[in-house]
This record gives C-alpha cells, structure tokens and sequence, in this order.
C-alpha cells in the first residue's frame, strides 16, 4: 500500500511538473514568423529577434543557468560553435535566469554565444514554453530552428541535452540545402 501511494504521488508531481502552466502562450507553429524579442545577454547588451535577420538561427530553451541538463546542453553548443559559423548560423540560449546569473554561467563554462535573459519570462510565453516548476517559473527545454527570414522552419519539443546539437546542426545543414 505505502508503495502504491509514492508511486501515485510521484506520477502527479511528474505530471504537474511537466504539465503547461495555465498562463502559457500557445507554441508558435511551424511556417509563421518567430515571435520578437528584445532581451539583454550575459554582458548585459541587448539584442532582438531582428538583429538576426539574414542569419539562420537556433534559439534554445533551456531551464536554468548552471543545472546538469541545461549545463551539458551549453557545452554541445559551445564545442560546437565553428561548425555553426562554418555554416553561417548563430545559436542564441534563453532562459528565465538574470543577466548576472548568465555572466557567471557563461563565464564559468566559457561560452562564445549569447544567453539571453527573459526575467519576466515574456519571451518564452510568446514560444508557448513557460512552465509553473517547483514553485517557481522555467523555460522547458525546447529549440526553434529560425530562416533567415524570420521564419519558424523547425520545432524540437523533446530535446535530449546530449545530442541535441548534433540534431540541430544536422537539420541546419539540410534546411539550407533545400533553399539553396
């Protein structure tokens, strides 16, 4: 009996865990224009969505700043980077996590791209990944593939922190194939 209660009580507290927050946005679909933002990285300098117009880009969500998932994630990326600029595509990071919170994340794991700093968590609402986590608020891992164009041509729902920039990188180079 005492086995079947923790089992039914951590199957709700996955389930609530991973479940929407009631307040998310709606994820936007593949094939409409990636929502915009304007956010300050780890140094503190803002960027936009339109700062990357002409580039491919991949902007990763991630749950928080220095966490084993979220920190294997940032290293992929980070010993990965020249295969994203041989190709001429940026990678942007974002979480809910400050900006000092990032400088010493990225410094700490000497990170060449930028992290964004989403404190009020709009623009992870505005890619429908805003999650309630533990009592407090988190963007679920999720990546957009974005055109140059500012165009969603990719969405990756479940992403495996080990490999998920091999993926990225591999899709990449078969989207910019297609188009030429």
């Amino acid at each position: 009996m005492k086995f079947r209660s923790l089992f039914f009580a951590t199957l709700a507290a996955v389930i609530w865990t991973v479940s929407p927050s009631s307040e998310a946005g709606e994820v936007p679909a593949v094939g409409s224009e990636a929502p915009a933002f304007r956010l300050q990285d780890q140094n503190g300098e803002w960027h936009d969505l339109a700062d990357y117009r002409g580039t491919w880009l991949a902007v990763y969500f991630y749950p928080k700043d220095d966490t084993p998932g979220c920190t294997t994630e940032a290293c992929n990326f980070r010993d990965n980077i020249y295969a994203f600029k041989a190709i001429g595509a940026a990678v942007v990071g974002i979480s809910i996590d400050d900006v000092e919170s990032h400088s010493k994340f990225a410094g700490k794991y000497k990170l060449p791209f930028t992290i964004l700093a989403d404190e009020t968590g709009a623009t992870a609402e505005a890619y429908g990944v805003l999650r309630d986590w533990k009592l407090t608020r988190i963007a679920a891992r999720q990546s957009f593939l974005v055109n140059p164009d500012g165009v969603i041509v990719k969405h990756y729902e479940d992403v495996d922190p080990e490999t998920h920039t091999q993926d990225v990188l591999a899709d990449l180079e078969s989207l910019m194939a297609e188009t030429g």
